[in-house]
């Protein structure tokens, strides 16, 4: 690939782009420096949106980085550039999550890639979380096809598991919601990032209550209820579907390389499901005790580490939620 000179918007809007990516509780862990005079963008983690009590290892922060990567090089991609990605490239500098190249892209199998994310482009600021009721409607065995294949494009394995198996990782998101209820450290992560009231509306950050979705009065859809035991004015209840479609994102591994790889599948995944017209929402809260977590994988093979549980459906797609402005996460050198 040949170095191409950036001009500063052209910058701007891949950093807009990448920072579309969902994040646990959207605290959106990232941070962008771009360098310039050799054409070089890094991905830094943002140590002080960690959530030391929900995610002590870190594991959501890089997932959420990674999300943040894949759309980076989608919209590389749909610029004309091409994005040579190295991950975790300084042993020394734990926070430094990627090294993005930005240059002109080369060759034909570096083109049909490219084509591959370009098309992908316009998913970015479509996808949203949906918190809200799916169909009781099947999704079609080759649309799970095709997602389980960009999964493994980015190195990672995404299963539909059986209503048994579905059963289990239920009891298992009931396991964790019953020992959240008990544990300060998760509560006082969950109400940093939450936005009620006046706040919700000036927020650039974090879940707000307009996003926080109907209390759920019956069914069995997996959600995470951000308002807890607090009141949020006008939410109404409602039935959300009792056969819930799930899948989970696995790696062979489970360091921070295999998060960042998550990261990245995730959010392919997510945006493949969004040009396919699903709806989709994450939950990590059975992933947040190391042994739910072994629980939640596959009991027949008993391989893969589940990094990320998905909900999929067909219903509305839910809210945009809010960012950070670019010039706060971006420096240009």
């Amino acid at each position: 690939m040949q170095q191409r000179q950036l001009d500063e918007n052209t910058v701007i809007t891949l950093v807009s782009e990448a920072t579309a990516a969902p994040s646990m509780h959207n605290a959106q862990p990232w941070r962008f420096r771009y360098e310039t005079a050799g054409g070089l963008l890094l991905l830094r983690a943002d140590p002080e949106r960690a959530m030391p009590g929900s995610d002590p290892g870190n594991r959501a922060l890089h997932i959420g980085c990674g999300a943040a990567l894949f759309n980076l090089r989608v919209a590389a991609a749909h610029a004309g550039l091409g994005a040579r990605t190295r991950l975790l490239p300084d042993p020394g500098d734990l926070w430094l999550m990627a090294t993005v190249q930005l240059a002109e892209p080369g060759g034909t199998i570096t083109r049909g890639a490219e084509d591959d994310l370009v098309r992908l482009h316009p998913a970015i600021r479509q996808r949203h979380t949906s918190r809200h009721p799916f169909a009781e409607k099947e999704v079609p065995e080759d649309l799970q096809a095709a997602l389980k294949q960009a999964a493994a494009a980015e190195g990672a394995a995404l299963l539909f598991p059986r209503l048994w198996h579905v059963e289990t990782v239920l009891d298992l998101v009931h396991d964790a919601e019953r020992r959240d209820a008990t544990d300060p450290d998760a509560r006082q992560d969950l109400e940093r990032w939450t936005r009620l009231g006046v706040e919700a509306d000036i927020a650039v950050d974090g879940v707000p209550e307009y996003a926080f979705g109907p209390r759920k009065r019956d069914g069995k859809a997996p959600l995470r209820d951000f308002a807890g035991r607090r009141t949020v004015a006008d939410r109404g209840s409602t039935t959300f579907e009792h056969t819930p479609h799930l899948a989970l994102l696995s790696t062979s591994g489970d360091g921070p390389a295999d998060w960042l790889r998550a990261g990245q599948a995730l959010e392919r995944v997510l945006l493949e499901a969004t040009r396919a017209d699903l709806a989709t929402s994450l939950t990590s809260h059975p992933l947040e005790s190391a042994d739910l977590r072994t629980l939640a994988r596959d009991p027949v093979s008993g391989a893969g580490q589940v990094q990320m549980v998905l909900r999929l459906g067909y219903g509305p797609r839910g809210p945009s939620t809010p960012r950070r402005s670019v010039p706060d996460v971006l420096d240009i050198v």
